[in-house]
């Protein structure tokens, strides 16, 4: 769950197409996500309902529960997660760990603001402004850990419930969240992967002796 990553309709060229079955169940995730933003938009975050949500992406509301739990989960919830966890198990074997990290998030911000920049800025002004997505981001982060830190376990021999893969996993995790909050206060000015290399020297190095 990236709050920098639009969801993905399509598998990327390299992978398996998918079934019917599947791509069907994409497109209405997507149609409910589009739905959502559009809403959100016009009339605000509060205001938008999952009665209103279904009518848009003309399904029923037990349809959009199925597929999402809560409201905060239409904004958040993406495809990311596990084509990351392939990204980074299929990195060289003798790349060091902090490299190959970079690489994979790197990469997810390129593909992220090149599949719905305003997308991005959207999720990402939702965290900052509304607590309910801010609180739900943080306890799906968990969730992200475990998946990486098998990813982590795999790559290094490490125990991947061990307490220094978890610290790693949720400091990286937390770090991109901040990142992405830092973007949204500051007007979504900065330049997103400039901030996110910020952040990924100062888990790799520690803080700096003085401001950037």
């Amino acid at each position: 769950m990236n709050p920098m990553t639009a969801a993905r309709t399509t598998p990327p060229a390299d992978r398996p197409q998918l079934g019917l079955r599947e791509r069907k169940k994409i497109k209405t995730r997507e149609a409910i996500r589009t739905a959502t933003y559009a809403l959100i938009k016009e009339q605000g975050y509060d205001a938008t309902t999952i009665d209103q949500i279904a009518e848009r992406a003309e399904v029923s509301p037990s349809t959009v529960f199925r597929y999402f739990p809560t409201k905060e989960d239409i904004v958040l919830t993406d495809e990311w997660d596990p084509i990351l966890a392939e990204e980074l198990r299929a990195r060289p074997a003798d790349e060091p760990w902090p490299d190959s990290v970079r690489y994979v998030m790197m990469k997810a911000v390129r593909m992220g603001i090149k599949d719905d920049l305003e997308v991005a800025r959207l999720r990402t002004h939702l965290m900052v402004q509304v607590p309910a997505v801010r609180s739900r981001m943080m306890e799906s982060m968990s969730v992200t850990s475990r998946m990486f830190s098998t990813v982590i376990g795999e790559r290094t021999g490490l125990d991947p419930d061990g307490l220094e893969v978890r610290v790693y996993m949720m400091s990286l995790l937390g770090g991109l969240m901040q990142t992405s909050m830092y973007w949204a206060e500051n007007g979504h000015e900065d330049d997103f992967e400039s901030l996110l290399d910020r952040a990924l020297r100062v888990l790799e190095h520690g803080l700096p002796s003085e401001n950037p």
